[in-house]
């Protein structure tokens, strides 16, 4: 047997085969005792979870968040254009502003409601019900147009780049898996098949980043790295002839080829509005803390979900050398001759990587886990669809019906989001660079809402007309701006005619930027509003105000221990900016 093949042999096929075999009678059972427990059927058991430990809260934020594009994406970014990505994944301080700041807000309104809410539900109560409306339906169009699509389209890419499997049968094999996953395994199986993946994941991804720098290295890690840097900083040519390089986060220069990506310090203000949006008011990400505030005290509640994101925090520094640095060491590998590695396509990086250093049998158990990751993203993505629908729009039209009957229609909702998402993966293949048109989405939607959000609860002032109109008008700017990108190639291209020239500042300025300027122009336009609109009541502020019990409840969910483990996680993330200026 050839233990170092850069090929799946057939001891790979059989250790993946029996291994999801494995993972899937661990989560039908887990997924079993639960309903024992439950003793039937229950909607927000099925939709949210019920009380988990602190660390697979943790756990199951970092795996709701990896996906296929991290595998593809972000490997494959790392390849082409260096640590500029690291923006977007070096957020585990973004994190903690979830579990220290919106966490008591949200857990303040379960109290008040008498239920775990939404996101759209906070809106309604804190502004009008037509802005908790229509943050679900941008959150829905949203999750079928980018999140399952770009999981699945990449996901095919994975699979044809480590397991040779076509393309379609890849993205739909994915997509139906894990709809199937998803209506019979509901939260609990989202939740049980992270706790499984998540250390497979990790230990898989560094030894294929350690054994990569060993190969670019001669046997030597320290070596190998040190070659890395050295290809970075040789890379990114200028029309001057000079190497910018790709080995630093901040491109200044507008001279460097990267400028447009990752315009000097505006990326890093870009960057955190999006994670913002994504970290602490999206629902597929706040969902894995909701899900913890069911019959129990609430300062253990809070407690257990505040040091679940900060478990979060310390994971999410992990993508960058999961992923995006072994594309930069897949780069470096392909650029040295003699290596006997090849990288045609950037967005195989991560799967030809897998394939050229890990031995024989290592990459069947390690391919557990990446698949097991596919799964467990999509799949908080199709359970999160599933709670919008049922929770926002089926439960207000059709009450007093059975637990059955919503555990049903949450599962009908999985179904149609699985139809939608494959007949959308052809329309985005048509639609250019994938990773690209990503971004360009979540720059839009962010700024709305984040606006509504920030300015609800930092402010009493802000009506609730003030709020519909930030939103409503701000994600409409948003899709005209995306208008224009498909018309004009995101900018890059010359368009002619009096239209296109006297609306150059809208459609050509750098994305990253318009985004900067969209947030600015909602706030300022919410401040206006509010002041030729009702102010809002006394009930609708309350969820925002915290007296007497509830602050000394806050005060009791954390200790000294708490906020050292806050402060490493914010250590980390500012050591990796130092060093990689």
């Amino acid at each position: 047997m050839n233990w170092s093949s850069h090929e799946f042999i057939w001891l790979d096929w059989l250790i993946l085969a029996v291994g999801i075999l494995g993972v899937a009678w661990a989560v039908w059972r887990s997924v079993q005792k639960d309903k024992r427990l439950q003793q039937g059927a229950n909607s927000e058991d099925y939709l949210f979870g019920k009380g988990e430990p602190w660390y697979i809260i943790g756990a199951a934020i970092f795996a709701a968040n990896i996906g296929s594009e991290h595998l593809v994406g972000l490997a494959g970014t790392g390849a082409k254009s260096g640590v500029g990505m690291a923006h977007w994944e070096m957020q585990g301080w973004m994190i903690l502003i979830l579990g220290w700041l919106f966490v008591p807000f949200y857990q303040h309104m379960n109290m008040k409601l008498g239920k775990i809410i939404t996101m759209p539900d906070f809106l309604k109560n804190r502004y009008t019900p037509r802005t908790g409306s229509w943050l679900s339906i941008i959150t829905l169009i949203a999750y079928v147009l980018t999140k399952v699509s770009v999981t699945a389209f990449t996901g095919g890419i994975f699979m044809e780049s480590l397991l040779g499997l076509p393309f379609w049968y890849g993205a739909i094999g994915l997509i139906v898996l894990t709809g199937i996953f998803t209506v019979f395994g509901g939260m609990k199986g989202v939740m049980t098949l992270s706790a499984i993946q998540t250390p497979i994941l990790i230990i898989g991804s560094f030894l294929v980043l350690f054994l990569g720098l060993s190969a670019l290295g001669d046997g030597n890690v320290a070596h190998g790295w040190t070659a890395m840097m050295d290809h970075a900083r040789a890379m990114s040519i200028g029309a001057d002839g000079h190497a910018y390089g790709t080995n630093h986060m901040f491109h200044l220069e507008t001279g460097d080829p990267l400028y447009d990506d990752y315009p000097g310090f505006w990326v890093f203000i870009g960057a955190s509005i999006i994670g913002f949006w994504y970290w602490a008011t999206d629902q597929h990400i706040v969902q894995r803390v909701l899900g913890q505030t069911k019959g129990e005290a609430n300062d253990v509640v809070m407690k257990r979900a505040r040091r679940g994101t900060i478990a979060a925090g310390y994971f999410k520094i992990l993508p960058v050398f999961m992923f995006l640095i072994p594309g930069m060491v897949a780069a470096a590998l392909a650029a040295r001759p003699g290596s006997g590695f090849s990288l045609d396509n950037p967005d195989t990086a991560f799967g030809s990587m897998v394939k050229f250093v890990l031995p024989a049998g290592v990459k069947g158990i390690v391919t557990i886990g990446f698949v097991s990751a596919l799964v467990a993203s999509l799949a908080a993505f199709f359970n999160s669809c599933a709670t919008l629908f049922t929770e926002d729009f089926y439960k207000p039209m059709f009450k007093d019906k059975s637990e059955a009957r919503y555990v049903f229609v949450g599962r009908a909702a999985t179904v149609v989001v699985v139809v939608l998402g494959i007949i959308w993966i052809p329309v985005m293949m048509s639609l250019g660079s994938l990773y690209s048109y990503l971004q360009g989405i979540q720059s839009l939607l962010a700024p709305a809402m984040v606006a509504v959000f920030v300015m609800g609860i930092f402010s009493k002032k802000i009506t609730p007309k003030a709020g519909e109109a930030g939103l409503i008008i701000g994600f409409l700017i948003g899709m005209a701006r995306l208008l224009t990108n498909v018309f004009t190639n995101t900018g890059k291209d010359v368009m002619t005619g009096t239209f296109w020239e006297s609306t150059r500042w809208f459609w050509h300025t750098n994305w990253l930027i318009f985004e900067i300027w969209l947030l600015v122009f909602i706030m300022v336009m919410m401040v206006l509003v509010s002041f030729v609109t009702a102010k809002p009541s006394a009930q609708q502020v309350d969820a925002i105000s915290f007296k007497g019990d509830y602050k000394a409840l806050i005060k009791n969910s954390w200790n000294k221990w708490d906020v050292i483990a806050s402060l490493g996680v914010v250590a980390i993330c500012a050591a990796f900016y130092w060093y990689f200026w």
